[in-house]
């Protein structure tokens, strides 16, 4: 079946920085576009980063741009978030997800995601 493991959440002082990663298991992931989304508390998911199967192409949502970096580890299917010069308005639960129908083309819809992790807490105090 395959599933995604989120990590490297927590509490972090605005102007503070995070990594997140996304760790596959069970099947890989290592050739398709994978996304990281986020949900803040009373809001819907929204998107926040994307990148190809083999990283040639990365798209980030206008609030992060310049802030967060999108990468990945094929050989370990990893895929991870660098969250640099944070903001309270970023706390929110990231999930990370697979889009197995696309390898190098992005989308940003929550629907053509099929694999979800569980998601891990970022909180940023100010």
């Amino acid at each position: 079946q395959g599933y995604l493991v989120e990590s490297g959440g927590g509490l972090v002082q605005a102007g503070g920085s995070l990594r997140l990663s996304c760790a596959a298991s069970g099947r890989t992931f290592r050739t398709y576009t994978m996304g990281w989304f986020r949900q803040a508390p009373g809001k819907e998911r929204e998107f926040v980063a994307a990148i190809s199967g083999r990283g040639g192409n990365r798209y980030y949502a206008g609030s992060v741009k310049g802030r967060f970096a999108i990468s990945r580890d094929n050989s370990d299917d990893t895929v991870y978030l660098e969250m640099n010069s944070l903001k309270p308005e970023d706390t929110a639960v990231y999930y990370c997800a697979a889009d197995t129908t696309r390898h190098t083309t992005i989308i940003t819809t929550l629907r053509d995601y099929d694999y979800w992790g569980q998601g891990t807490q970022v909180t940023v105090s100010s």
